[in-house]
């Protein structure tokens, strides 16, 4: 698919930059004409994957978060977050509700909620080396009132 718009940020891990994720990508997304409700599932997304590079890649220490967005043809916003953290060992069980490593204070729902807010997710990782989550959300494009 051809790329019409791209931007691309690198931030600490401080949980102070989750917010600066979200406003980076609802700006970045408005140009596709969002609906709020589109636009508050991307930046629901977009919050988990963040908060996960902070509580479980960085977990005691702060490193580089980059974030990667593209608009591509026919509507399609791709949001990329990718952190050089310790990795997850076992992605499809990291994936499945409930299943956490963060303690008795954390869901275990950020996959499952990136995934059903966005319209595909792919999660590559490699232990030591970090992971690297990438959502796609089309947007349709809606006819103009007369």
């Amino acid at each position: 698919m051809k790329e019409l718009n791209s931007v691309r940020f690198e931030f600490p891990s401080l949980s102070a930059n989750e917010g600066f994720a979200r406003g980076a990508v609802a700006c970045f997304a408005a140009q596709l004409d969002m609906t709020l409700t589109e636009l508050g599932d991307v930046k629901t997304a977009v919050s988990e994957a963040v908060t996960n590079c902070i509580v479980h890649a960085y977990p005691d220490s702060v490193g580089p978060i980059l974030l990667r967005l593209r608009i591509l043809e026919g509507g399609e916003l791709e949001i990329q977050v990718k952190d050089k953290g310790r990795g997850i060992e076992d992605v499809e069980r990291a994936r499945q509700p409930l299943f956490t490593t963060g303690g008795d204070d954390r869901g275990g729902m950020g996959f499952t909620i990136m995934e059903s807010f966005t319209d595909s997710m792919k999660v590559r990782s490699r232990v030591g080396a970090g992971t690297t989550v990438t959502m796609r959300k089309r947007v349709e494009k809606r006819r103009k009132a007369r």
